[in-house]
């Protein structure tokens, strides 16, 4: 039996959980299933799964296995596309995640941008704020706004932007402008949720950090609900400021707190370090730092 079809087998057992999500997904039975994994274990002379519970468990072999097996699959059609795309059009699927503030002002402009260029490749976005795992093989590339990079992905820098504290002029003459970060624990805060520094607001002053964990009155994934929320009055929000320049520009909402903001906060393209990267890929990091860059 082709052992690279039961390494493929395997690798989508371990992601979905169960056999019979991975025969329906192929379009056959749970028993061919089954059959590929006692051919792929009966070769390599160890368990894989253990599949004495209802439960499936992946062995520690199983794990380290799924993970080389991973790579070496990524590698394979990495150079098949290297292949079949060199000198010819770049096209296939590109997923790309990136955080909903961010991925909603300004990355459609550059994948319209990108898809006219090379309009073979269809990009897949999910809009999502929480840390995503490039190793589950979910996505390609995952744009980061972020000041702690994962280890063990590749960075490249797309712009930079700074971290600071909002508030609308009516919730200002309301209840006061605060004069230091700890003043917060006296205002109405507006929280972000599913950052990489959780229920912490982070600080810089005189080159140094410090964190404070404010008390807040509304709580939301969205940037944009939470700017509306901080222009209505509700509190101050802390953002960067590349998702709250429009509200900044109309009056909506004024900086506070400025020698208290991170001057510098990257946005990032990451993506798993490869021996060959399809062109999809390359293609695609290269368009989004010039993009920016001009």
């Amino acid at each position: 039996m082709d052992k690279l079809k039961n390494m493929r087998v395997f690798c989508r057992i371990v992601e979905l959980g169960t056999f019979a999500a991975v025969a329906r997904e192929m379009d056959v039975s749970a028993m061919m299933i089954s059959k590929y994994m006692r051919s792929l274990e009966n070769a390599l002379g160890v368990t894989l799964i253990n599949r004495k519970t209802r439960q499936l468990h992946v062995t520690e072999l199983g794990q380290s296995y799924y993970q080389q097996c991973k790579q070496l699959l990524a590698d394979l059609n990495d150079i098949e596309s290297s292949v079949t795309q060199s000198g010819s059009i770049v096209k296939g699927v590109l997923k790309i995640n990136a955080p909903i503030d961010f991925g909603g002002l300004y990355m459609l402009p550059v994948i319209d941008a990108y898809q006219k260029k090379y309009p073979e490749v269809n990009v897949l976005m999910s809009l999502n704020n929480a840390f995503i795992n490039l190793r589950a093989g979910k996505f390609d590339i995952s744009i980061v706004v972020t000041d702690k990079l994962d280890q063990g992905v590749v960075a490249r820098e797309i712009a930079q932007t700074s971290l600071c504290t909002y508030a609308s002029p009516g919730y200002l003459k309301q209840y006061g402008c605060p004069e230091t970060a700890e003043d917060l624990e006296q205002h109405k805060c507006l929280h972000y949720l599913d950052t990489p520094h959780a229920d912490v607001w982070v600080f810089h002053k005189d080159n140094k950090r410090f964190d404070i964990r404010p008390k807040w009155s509304f709580a939301s994934n969205n940037g944009r609900a939470l700017c509306q929320a901080a222009a209505l009055g509700m509190g101050l929000i802390r953002a960067p400021a590349l998702s709250v320049r429009s509200y900044v520009q109309s009056g909506e909402l004024v900086e506070v707190l400025e020698s208290y903001k991170i001057p510098k906060l990257s946005v990032y393209a990451t993506y798993l370090q490869r021996n060959y990267y399809p062109a999809k890929m390359s293609t695609f990091t290269d368009f989004l730092v010039n993009y920016f860059a001009e």
